[in-house]
């Protein structure tokens, strides 16, 4: 049984390995502002940080399944797509890129507390047979220490860390000492709930276990 991450993330491939899976990684080829345009066209209004990203978490895994069934047709296992988006105090955040916007976040995360939300979606492929997906949202809030000073704000910033990863911070990297609380499932906070991707499995008829390298 095998397993494909539809994603290029370093935190999500690490989550899998530390779980004692070892996938082959995919990246999709989707634009993803382009979905989320288009579906907000079609809605006539944003959609709701929840249902972005489980529609973003389908695109990829959709994309990745269905070139695994043309470029290694023999694939019999599981794809894995995920998403993942911070909200605080009404706004939703990605990825900052850049320092500036890195800094800003981070003062007005300080000492507030945010909710991941982070869209599963996981396919069965199989030669001679449909894909089949389950879907699933996971979401976990965390809270940020209230005394975290500018200068080490200006460090943190200054790794470059922050910069490429969902609302500018990691739990389980240097970001982690700036976090006093998670609730949740803490992989959701790192990219990926284990938990509900096991869930998911189990209802395309996959034993986790099965996974295991």
């Amino acid at each position: 049984m095998r397993v494909c991450l539809a994603s290029t993330s370093p935190a999500r491939l690490m989550l899998l390995r530390q779980a004692g899976i070892d996938p082959l990684t995919l990246s999709p080829e989707t634009n993803e502002d382009a979905i989320a345009a288009a579906a907000a066209a079609e809605r006539g209004a944003d959609l709701p940080p929840a249902d972005l990203v489980l529609l973003l978490a389908r695109a990829k895994a959709a994309d990745v399944a269905q070139r695994l069934a043309t470029e290694d047709p023999g694939f019999d296992g599981i794809v894995i797509g995920g998403d993942s988006m911070f909200e605080l105090g009404g706004h939703v955040y990605g990825k900052p890129y850049t320092p500036e916007e890195a800094t800003r976040r981070w003062h007005e995360m300080r000492g507030a507390t945010g909710i991941l939300h982070s869209g599963h979606s996981v396919f069965r492929v199989a030669p001679g047979t449909a894909p089949r997906e389950a879907t699933a949202i996971a979401e976990a809030s965390v809270t940020f220490a209230e005394d975290i000073s500018d200068d080490e704000i200006a460090a943190y910033v200054a790794t470059g860390e922050p910069l490429n990863v969902a609302g500018a911070f990691t739990v389980d990297s240097l970001g982690g000492a700036f976090i006093t609380r998670v609730d949740g499932d803490p992989s959701t906070v790192v990219g990926m709930s284990l938990s509900t991707v096991r869930r998911l499995a189990g209802e395309l008829g996959v034993t986790w276990t099965d996974l295991w390298s």
